[in-house]
This record gives structure tokens, C-alpha cells and sequence, in this order.
């Protein structure tokens, strides 16, 4: 049977991919990254949870510090407060974490080769916001073609990032067609306990609920 690495973050977006990655006949190989964010708490308990439904042949768990040491990013830089209220289309996004998927990808990768896996799936969409460069069409291209010539493998490993050109309400569909449990899911850039609601990441969360008239069963302080 294939193999795949998901990059299982506990939000939305990696846990809908990562059904979509079972559904298409792949082994889940779970990998979760710690990398100094505010929600790292949560984000991990969501994202074991989400290794668990899946029944993933493993769940390795990633801490990848030195992006707090960096900075620049209000995800990583407790000194910078999380934007508040900016839905979308946001050019340069004080959340951004300089090239994360950069590193993100690179980890998975070597995980799928040294487990002679086939794919590696990241939940990187580009529908809603302009403002991440590691999350467009262009970037993945390059990662993939970097992913083929860095690795020994007689297979070349796929990247695979499906929903690359969907906004959240289409992956919301996807992943209600497919029984996602969403209330095991975390998006929430600022809290750990019961979501803000207000940050960019919430607001795109609640949009998708209400395009699709359901309820999100997650709590929030407030829900716009």
C-alpha cells in the first residue's frame, strides 16, 4: 500500500487533507511540528487526536525552536500582538513566519524517504490571502523539483497540495463530504482554550461554517 507523510498541523486545512490523503488510498504517516507558535499546545493535541482517527502507521512529533529565536512573525514573537480583524487578502500579514513551509516540507521529506514513502501532503491554500509566498503554486513547483533532485529515492517523492488553489469554504466542503471532525480541530492564532475569534485565521474559519450554514463546534470569545 502507499505511503504517505501528512503534515498534520491540528487546524482545518492538514486535517481535511489529510482524509483526503486516506481516502486516496494512502498510509498515513503523521508528522506534527512544534515551532515556538502560540497555539503550540493545543495545535499538538488536536493534530494527535486527528493521527488517531486516521489510525497512522506513526506520529512523530517535530520541535523546530530556532523560529522563535528568529522572530518577525506575531505566531512566534510574543512581542508582536496577532493582527486582529483583517480577513483575507492582507499583503504582508504580520503572521507570516519567514519560509516555515520551506522547513516544513524539507522535514517531511526526508521522514517519506527514509520510510520509503510515496507523498508527502501539505494543507497549503492560497485561495484566501495573497500574503504567504510559501503557500502559492510557484513555491510548491520549486519545492517539488528541490525534493527530486535532493533525495536517493528510485521513486521521486510526490508533493502533494491539492488544495493549493481552494479558499477554506471549499476544503470545508471537502472535508464535510468526508465526515472530518472538525471539533477535534484548532485554528486560533492567538488562544489555546477557547478561540478568539477576531484573528484573520478565525474570521476565514467562521466564514466557511457560515457559507455552508453550519455551526463551528469549536468555542469562541466571539464569533463575528
Amino acid at each position: 500500500m502507499k505511503k504517505a507523510v501528512c503534515l498534520i498541523s491540528g487546524g482545518m486545512d492538514s486535517t481535511t487533507l489529510a482524509y483526503f490523503a486516506k481516502e486516496m488510498g494512502y498510509e498515513i504517516l503523521a508528522l506534527h511540528v512544534n515551532y515556538g507558535q502560540r497555539t503550540e499546545r493545543k495545535e499538538l493535541e488536536c493534530a494527535k487526536k486527528v493521527a488517531k482517527h486516521l489510525n497512522a502507521l506513526e506520529f512523530i512529533e517535530i520541535n523546530l525552536d530556532y523560529f522563535t529565536k528568529f522572530g518577525s512573525s506575531s505566531l512566534t514573537d510574543m512581542s508582536i500582538p496577532v493582527e486582529k480583524g483583517v480577513l483575507g487578502r492582507a499583503e504582508n500579514p504580520n503572521t507570516y513566519v519567514p519560509f516555515r513551509n520551506g522547513n516544513l516540507i524539507s522535514i517531511a521529506a526526508s521522514f517519506c524517504e527514509a520510510r520509503d514513502g510515496d507523498a508527502v501532503f501539505i494543507g497549503v491554500q492560497s485561495g484566501d490571502h495573497t500574503g504567504y509566498p510559501d503557500c502559492t503554486p510557484r513555491f510548491i513547483e520549486a519545492m517539488q523539483h528541490a525534493v527530486i533532485v535532493g533525495t536517493q529515492t528510485e521513486k521521486p517523492i510526490e508533493l502533494k497540495t491539492p488544495f493549493v488553489n481552494m479558499n477554506k469554504t471549499d476544503i470545508l466542503k471537502e472535508g464535510l463530504r468526508m465526515c472530518v471532525p472538525y471539533e477535534d480541530t484548532w485554528s486560533c492564532y492567538s488562544e489555546n482554550d477557547v478561540s478568539c475569534g477576531v484573528c484573520s485565521s478565525c474570521l476565514a474559519r467562521l466564514k466557511a461554517f457560515k457559507d455552508v450554514g453550519i455551526e463551528d463546534p469549536i468555542p469562541y470569545a466571539v464569533r463575528m
